[in-house]
């Protein structure tokens, strides 16, 4: 019987959580709260629509926000597709002027790029060497006319942190809308959308132990007026976001941002733990750096690239789940476009591998992927001439 290979892949997506799971079946089945969360005339409809405004309000905890701020949408692709069109095609005044960056997730990027094509002007930042999108190079892009600023919380292939609070307060005294992917943050970052100068922010159940196909998006008073629909048919999500909610869906994101809520602090301190015993086998090993800030980051997501002749990240496929870049160019089998934005060269993106570490992961794990990884690094030692 073949053993399952080591999970390393958490970025890409997490298990669900099974306390999540009991949850969410008590809203299937004919004994269960399977109403139509829309159907207020009788019993059935409000039990499904109070288990929704439960859940919701366990999502707004989790982000500091007002539970009303907080729309369902299918997951944080949807929710950057809302803010981003929305904003622009909500656009009446002369603001036109988009900003974002290359690094952000193709959810971000190729909704930009049609947006351009439309015509609306953007400015693509581009990272310092350490993977970051410095405060300052969002000062130099801002423009009398730039209407909305785009940028990700934690990036997902390297794990470094913007500063989100620094750049939301220029972007606001700038007068334009801050937009935040927070897929990756949700649950490993405290966020208090109360204190934040963030006006739109986009989070993902499946990144935090919920479920696929359910996902949310913050909107800010800011943002309320200007906000245009990209779904209709009902008018459900206060005009937003059209469509029969998913009860069980979405009282599984409920119940895994109450979990986050709950033990947030306790897990990100055992997960730094073993995210430095991982960093610090691997960092020891010839021919093996660190991508992205080393300071700046969540401790849950490392990307290394291995500098040894022959190394090939698919080699390691029977003893560990990882990737070699996001799942979204992994789908289209294209190098990092983050990495090589970084000023790698495509063979060091190639040989470089994100691990990402979460919930269930043990010390023994860990173990595990220094000796797989060492057992395919060139251990011959360099001469110094």
């Amino acid at each position: 019987m073949s053993t399952l290979p080591c999970y390393f892949d958490y970025a890409a997506t997490t298990p669900v959580d099974d306390r999540v799971i009991q949850a969410m079946v008590t809203c299937l089945g004919r004994e269960g709260t399977f109403g139509n969360p829309a159907s207020s005339s009788h019993t059935y409809g409000n039990q499904a629509r109070q288990a929704v405004e439960l859940a919701r309000r366990q999502v707004a905890e989790l982000i500091g926000s007002d539970a009303e701020s907080v729309i369902w949408t299918s997951g944080a692709t949807e929710s950057n597709n809302l803010a981003i069109k929305g904003i622009a095609q909500g656009a009446k005044g002369p603001r036109r002027h988009l900003i974002t960056s290359v690094i952000e997730h193709k959810a971000v990027i190729d909704t930009v790029r049609q947006l351009e094509q439309a015509g609306f002007p953007v400015t693509w930042l581009q990272p310092d060497n350490q993977g970051l999108i410095q405060p300052e190079a969002v000062r130099q892009a801002l423009r009398d006319d730039t209407l909305l600023v785009s940028l990700m919380l934690v990036n997902n292939e390297l794990g470094t942190v913007t500063d989100i609070a620094a750049i939301g307060q220029m972007v606001r005294e700038h007068g334009a809308i801050f937009h935040v992917d927070a897929a990756q943050g949700a649950g490993k970052l405290a966020i208090d959308l109360k204190a934040l100068a963030v006006d739109l922010m986009s989070f993902s159940a499946h990144k935090t132990y919920g479920p696929k196909g359910i996902g949310a998006l913050y909107v800010g008073e800011r943002a309320r007026t200007l906000l245009e629909a990209q779904m209709h048919g009902g008018g459900h999500e206060q005009g937003y976001r059209s469509g029969t909610l998913a009860t069980h869906q979405i009282v599984g994101m409920g119940a895994a941002y109450a979990l986050a809520s709950a033990e947030m602090n306790e897990e990100v301190l055992r997960i730094g733990e073993l995210s430095a015993q991982l960093r610090d086998g691997l960092l020891q090993l010839p021919g093996v750096s660190l991508n992205g800030d080393p300071l700046q980051r969540i401790p849950h997501t490392l990307n290394i690239c291995v500098d040894s002749p022959g190394f090939n990240v698919m080699s390691l496929a029977n003893d560990l789940a990882v990737s070699s870049t996001s799942a979204c160019n992994s789908a289209s089998s294209a190098v990092s476009h983050v990495l090589l934005a970084l000023g790698l060269t495509q063979g060091q993106a190639g040989s470089s591998l994100r691990l990402s570490l979460g919930r269930y992961t043990q010390a023994e794990d860990v173990e595990k992927a220094i000796a797989a990884i060492a057992g395919r690094v060139n251990s011959q030692p360099t001469t110094f001439w």
